[in-house]
């Protein structure tokens, strides 16, 4: 009979196939987590133990997908982000870590304040209005999509993560948001910035598996989206309120510059983790300031 490290070790040898060291043992430990429904470390403390059966039979069919390129979350219908586990399928984007850093900073600014309103578009998997929700305890939340599909599984982990979030489908380029105008502390959004002509540039598996609609943007407009959010935003929010944009690196002082012409101040741009310039924040002062 094989054990549990028997079964981990092939499962990290048969997807070197298509992925590197570390992401293939990294990939297989996932899956032996999921199956076995423990945590990584009580996965490695009972990797002696002879598997149960059906595992290798479950772990192979996970195998199929991987080695065809389906990304890992979507193939375990879960993902992490800022220390919870929100389901993901091919209807939203797999959260990724740069998103963490974006919420992280809005947290920061709004963590001692009592009954803030904030609006998220472009929600996806939910996974930003549900954080801060749950961050931000009293915090009225919106979460925002032109997705129905999205909006499903945006749902059910609002459900599964015990946090009320008042949504709306809308397509933010057609319609202002169902808000109260000049109510809001922030508007928040991770919007599509992937040029097309960014396309080959691509992992298959995002190309073949994760929605385009929520991906990319036209090459001869990049800031397509940033321009009209910025304009919904200045009807929505209160004077001093906040705007938060991930962005395309590319793009960050095009970004800064077109919220200067439309009168935002404070504008600022970080760099995530990786040294990129990632994240852009800008306050309204008011149409009369």
């Amino acid at each position: 009979m094989l054990t549990i490290e028997e079964i981990l070790e092939y499962l990290a040898r048969e997807l070197q196939a298509v992925y590197e060291e570390p992401e293939a043992r990294t990939m297989a430990e996932w899956v032996l987590q999921h199956v076995l429904k423990v945590n990584r470390f009580e996965l490695l403390s009972r990797r002696r133990e002879n598997a149960p059966d059906g595992l290798q039979a479950a772990v192979q069919q996970y195998q199929a997908r991987l080695l065809r390129e389906e990304p890992v979350q979507y193939v375990l219908r879960e993902a992490h982000f800022y220390g919870r586990e929100f389901i993901v399928s091919p209807a939203v984007l797999i959260p990724r870590p740069e998103t963490e850093e974006l919420v992280q900073k809005v947290i920061k600014i709004y963590q001692n304040q009592s009954g803030v309103k904030l609006l998220d578009i472009g929600t996806g998997s939910g996974c930003i209005p549900i954080t801060l929700a749950a961050e931000l305890p009293g915090a009225q939340v919106w979460g925002l999509d032109v997705s129905a599909e999205a909006l499903a599984v945006a749902k059910t982990n609002a459900a599964k993560l015990g946090q009320t979030i008042n949504w709306l489908q809308q397509d933010i380029l057609q319609e202002i948001p169902a808000v109260e105008p000049q109510s809001l502390d922030a508007v928040i959004s991770n919007p599509p910035y992937v040029l097309e002509a960014e396309r080959e540039l691509m992992r298959p598996n995002v190309l073949q598996y994760e929605p385009a609609l929520a991906l990319f943007v036209p090459n001869e407009d990049p800031l397509l989206f940033y321009r009209r959010i910025a304009q919904v935003a200045q009807q929505l929010l209160k004077a001093g309120g906040r705007l938060f944009f991930e962005i395309n690196e590319q793009f960050a002082s095009q970004t800064q510059s077109m919220l200067a012409r439309m009168e935002y101040k404070g504008i600022k741009t970080y760099q995530d983790l990786r040294g990129k310039d990632r994240m852009v924040e800008a306050i309204w002062e008011g149409s009369g300031a």
